[in-house]
């Protein structure tokens, strides 16, 4: 060292990334002004300078803070100017040397150091710590390839414990902090255990690494060797002429699978069906199976779906558009609506529309998909028989597919469609099952959410679907299956709204369709009328809308031939564009009449006024009944004939009457059936009329059902009945007390021009039927 003193003054030397030990020889690059200065100081003196490591690389002029405290004192054995100005300096570590105190810090750094002497410890331990040392070294060369296997010999020949442990650290890559931990600590005994837990720690890395990099290199070894494979059978079957072959299709798959955001059992599943398909040849028929199973499973929805609109008024805009009246229907729609947009929930309710055929069940629904902006899927369930139209078939079958619930799924592509389950009233049972009970578990909120397809096999979620049933007839439903759905009952439509839905929404289609506008066809509103009340007889608008269409081609006809250049359809013109009146309907007596009283009827086609007429005749009792006439209204026929037998002196009639008369009762329009209860009370006042000579007047309708004891019951289709008293003339209605409260679905131009009166007994209809009281 050429000095015996403990403390002296040196110039610094700061080092970046790098640590010097004692007894290392190594080159350094200087290029800072300040590092440069100071090797020039240590040139002037006796060639000593103190390197020491700054804490942090990326500073490039550190202050005294951040230059670690221990350092290692070294000659500076040879200096070479580079051409790119720094100095390249050759520099042998003698000794540890702590920093007591900077002395300068401007021009360069000048340092008091004291010098940390090895404390050399010899003995049996530190032999069997050096040795320990050496062969965990020498592990960590046989693990690491970082360092050259002669380093460990030149290591093996060092005797001195202290130099030992600082050239095997210098040779290990550890971070700057580790190496400067081993150069602090002085005592000998403890740099060793400090060495070894080191060298323990790293070799356990390398392990580590080394098993890690295995695994990596077999993994990469078995993608690469499947690829090698792939291409290789890709050039035979290429050879063999088979261009697609079952690799393409395979690989095909599995990117449609990546691609399907399926949930983790379905993607499980379809990876296995992928690697059966895969082993299969493919000649195989089973192949073509598989690959059509896995088909269905990708092409189904698992988690896409469309974001419902819920703006009410552009749903109520959307409804209103499509479809004239229907309040009902589309208040529940609107209702559905606002709960969704409440509760931010997708459960879908299950609603049934029931009503006559052509009042827009079908129609409604493809309009509630319109304003929720979902998709609309229709399936007809019209003479379906058999469950597995419902549930699929099992995949043994030959030919096997699944049930119309997944395959409307799959042609929606979503996950909350509406789903319209149209005539579910026409489905029936036989020996191959009954579908309606199949139907139960798609139409079930509480557990259509696993619905379960017998081709699919995994359970299918229906919650989010908004399905839409439609029927003609309630009563031909199953009860279990009539349990799980909201019935929405759409009544026929009165004249007034076929009227309305001709104006707005018929005639403009139909003129569109044959490429006609309003300069070249006009149709008078008494036209439309005539045609309504003497052309149809429905409850919906399907006949009136081909009436429309008949009329939009002969105007066409009589235009494109020249022979006129605008057509207006007036009542008188109706008849030559479409023949005679199919039908007629009921009008008002036009003057009091004995014997004969105007009831009401209802039927599919809407309602109707029922002309009953009762003769009597010189015979012996006999009660004859004729115009075609059910087991209900012939009941009800001997029910008020038993009535009036059984009152005959309070209505001042010859208490035999039935010994000497025979009693004739007939309901005109012979050809037509005629059935149910709702005529009792009107035959009751017929009977009585004839029977006593007094008139009744022209000017009431009634209907009613009557009991033996003269009391009056409900009855149906009210709406239907008064609309038809209006238009045929009628003032009053008798109606049962019962049926006040439906007086509010009439329309209130219809109410405005009629007097109901409610009764509960037939005392009180004669009062208002008969032109004067029966005298008792």
């Amino acid at each position: 060292m050429g000095t015996t003193e403990k403390e002296r003054q040196i110039p610094l030397l700061p080092l970046r990334g790098l640590l010097v030990f004692p007894s290392m020889v190594l080159h350094l690059d200087v290029g800072r002004q300040k590092s440069v200065k100071a090797l020039e100081k240590a040139m002037v003196d006796d060639n000593l300078i103190l390197l020491s490591t700054q804490e942090e690389v990326h500073i490039e002029e550190p202050d005294k803070e951040q230059i670690f405290n221990v350092g290692t004192v070294a000659k500076v054995k040879q200096m070479l100017k580079l051409p790119n100005g720094t100095i390249r300096v050759l520099v042998e570590g003698i000794c540890r040397a702590r920093i007591e105190q900077y002395l300068q810090e401007e021009e360069y750094f000048e340092v008091q150091i004291s010098f940390l002497d090895d404390k050399e410890d010899s003995g049996t331990e530190i032999e069997a710590l050096m040795r320990t040392v050496l062969a965990n070294f020498e592990q960590y060369i046989n693990l690491s390839k970082k360092i050259v296997p002669e380093t460990l010999a030149s290591v093996s020949d060092i005797t001195e414990p202290g130099r030992l442990a600082d050239i095997i650290t210098s040779h290990l890559p550890l971070k700057i902090r580790d190496k400067q931990e081993i150069l602090e600590t002085i005592p000998v005994r403890e740099r060793l255990e400090k060495l070894l837990a080191i060298l323990n720690n790293e070799r356990e890395v390398l392990d580590l690494e080394r098993k890690i990099g295995q695994r990596v290199k077999k993994q990469m070894e078995k993608t690469q060797k499947e690829y090698y494979l792939r291409e290789q059978m890709k050039a035979i079957q290429k050879e063999l002429g088979d261009k697609e072959g079952r690799v393409g299709e395979v690989e095909e798959l599995r990117k449609k699978l990546d691609e399907s955001g399926a949930p983790r059992n379905i993607v499980d599943k379809v990876e296995r069906e992928i690697e059966r398909l895969e082993k299969m040849p493919t000649t195989s028929a089973e192949g073509s199976v598989i690959r059509t199973y896995i088909d269905w499973l990708l092409g189904l929805p698992w988690t896409k779906r469309t974001e419902d609109n819920l703006d009410i008024r552009n749903a109520e805009r959307v409804l209103d558009e499509d479809h004239y009246g229907l309040e009902k229907a589309k208040e529940r729609v609107l209702e559905y609506l606002a709960v969704q947009k409440l509760v931010n929930k997708s459960k879908g309710p299950i609603l049934c529309l029931v009503g006559p055929p052509g009042v827009g069940k079908t129609s409604l629904a493809r309009s509630v998909a319109r304003a929720l902006n979902r998709k609309f899927v229709r399936i007809s369930l019209g003479g379906v028989r058999d469950e597995a139209e419902i549930r699929g078939h099992r995949r043994t079958y030959v030919g096997a597919m699944p049930g119309r619930i997944i395959q409307g799924m799959k042609t929606a592509g979503t996950l909350n469609p509406v789903f319209l389950l149209d005539e579910i009233d026409k489905m029936s049972n036989d020996f191959r099952g009954d579908p309606g009970a199949a139907l139960l578990e798609v139409l079930d909120p509480n557990q259509n959410d696993t619905f379960s397809d017998h081709y699919i096999e995994e359970p299918y979620d229906l919650s989010s679907v908004m399905f839409i049933t439609t029927a003609n007839a309630v009563h031909t439903i199953p009860r279990p299956l009539l349990d799980r759905m909201e019935m929405l009952y759409i009544p026929g439509y009165t004249e007034i709204e076929k009227l309305k839905i001709c104006q707005g929404y018929l005639l403009p289609k139909q003129l569109e369709e044959h490429g006609l506008d309003k300069d070249k066809l006009r149709v008078q509103e008494k036209a439309l009328m005539k045609v309504i009340r003497q052309y149809t007889r429905e409850a919906g608008v399907r006949n009136l809308n081909r009436m429309m269409e008949t009329i939009c081609r002969k105007a066409a006809r009589m235009i494109v031939s020249g022979e006129k250049k605008k057509v207006v359809v007036t009542p008188n013109t109706v008849e030559d564009m479409l023949g005679g009146p199919k039908f007629r309907y009921g009008v008002a007596e036009t003057e009091d009449q004995v014997g004969a009283v105007t009831g009401l009827a209802w039927t599919e086609a809407g309602g109707d006024t029922l002309n009953i007429e009762v003769s009597v005749l010189p015979g012996k009792g006999k009660l004859t009944l004729t115009g075609q006439l059910g087991d209900v209204m012939k009941e009800s026929a001997q029910a008020a004939f038993s009535y009036i037998r059984s009152l005959a002196k309070e209505f001042n009639i010859d208490p035999e009457f039935y010994e000497k008369n025979d009693i004739h009762i007939h309901v005109p329009e012979g050809a037509i059936p005629k059935d149910g209860p709702s005529a009792g009370i009107t035959m009751a006042t017929a009977l009585v009329s004839a029977l006593s000579g007094i008139p009744v007047s022209r000017e009431v309708g009634m209907t009613g059902e009557i009991t033996l004891r003269g009391r009056v019951l409900p009855i149906g289709g009210l709406k239907e009945k008064a609309l038809a008293a209006h238009r045929a003339g009628l003032k009053t209605i008798i109606i049962p007390r019962d049926n006040e409260k439906d007086i509010d679905d009439i329309p209130e131009s219809v109410r405005e021009d009629l007097t109901f009166i409610p009764v509960e007994h037939l005392d009180q209809v004669l009062k208002v039927a008969l032109v004067k009281a029966v005298s008792r």
